[in-house]
């Protein structure tokens, strides 16, 4: 098969060069043209808090936050640690249950993973101390007893999403090495060339890597929904009721999973095609 570059191509055929359909300059032989197509809206509303709420599945992502197994495996490097993993395997069935159904709707997935450098250059002292606390423990970038690489590395067992959760072909991955996702790396751009507004989060933990997530999120102009029941954490219940507030109170909006899939399973039904209205004579008087 011949590269694409050297197939012939008819007069009206074009190349296509952007990161997305709806984002790219067309090439062809009346020259390039940088008129980007129209998208169509995929409305879906359900119900939140502080408000009731309608969003863009086109232009919508499921953030998914650190379900990996570093953290989320009994063997991975918080269970070598002695760290309970449950609170982390909490959200795994509440998330597999709606990914299929996001999926089949249009929403496009983006799995965010701690995944450091192996040799920590751009980790800081307190990143470096908090992740091992004592000479003889486990750090960043480091090999557990129970070797299965280097701890949150990019390429190892622990930087990838648990077996429970797979990320699709289709699906976006993106690594951190803060406790926020948009710290010094491509998300935020990704997510623009997408054409992405609205984030749905999910994941662990709810009050840390979560949070922080949506935070700088609201900050970077992003519209923001936390899925409350897709969410978890090891801290305190009432922790969690303050960054349920906090979100409410200034970031955006807090839902369930289960008031937004029934409204996905209605967006995706094929529309019944409208019915012919039939012209009725007028009646002679």
């Amino acid at each position: 098969m011949k590269p694409i570059a050297s197939q012939k191509r008819t007069k009206l055929e074009a190349t296509l060069f952007g990161p997305a359909p709806h984002n790219a300059w067309a090439l062809s032989d009346r020259g390039v043209s940088l008129v980007r197509q129209a998208r169509s809206t995929v409305p879906v509303q359900f119900d939140a808090l502080p408000q009731r709420i309608e969003i863009d599945l086109a232009r919508s992502a499921l953030v998914v936050i650190d379900m990996q197994n570093d953290f989320c495996h009994p063997k991975g490097w918080f269970g070598q640690k002695g760290i309970s993993v449950k609170p982390m395997r909490k959200p795994i069935a509440t998330i597999a249950g709606l990914l299929p159904g996001w999926r089949a709707a249009g929403g496009a997935v983006v799995w965010v993973n701690w995944g450091v450098r192996p040799d920590r250059l751009n980790l800081s002292p307190t990143v470096q101390f908090k992740g091992k606390r004592c000479a003889d423990g486990v750090g960043y970038a480091e090999a557990s007893p129970d070797d299965r690489g280097l701890s949150v590395v990019p390429g190892e067992w622990g930087a990838q999403v648990i077996d429970e959760l797979s990320a699709a072909p289709t699906d976006i991955t993106v690594f951190k090495h803060r406790l926020s996702g948009f710290w010094d790396n491509e998300l935020d751009s990704i997510l623009r060339q997408q054409g992405i507004t609205t984030l749905l989060f999910a994941g662990v933990n709810t009050d840390r890597c979560v949070f922080s997530t949506l935070q700088d999120a609201g900050f970077l102009g992003y519209d923001c929904v936390l899925l409350a029941d897709a969410c978890s954490t090891p801290s305190p219940a009432y922790v969690s009721k303050a960054i349920h507030f906090i979100v409410q109170q200034l970031h955006g909006f807090v839902a369930t999973t289960a008031a937004l899939m029934p409204a996905l399973k209605a967006s995706s039904k094929p529309l019944k095609p409208p019915k012919p209205r039939v012209s009725t004579p007028p009646r002679k008087s």
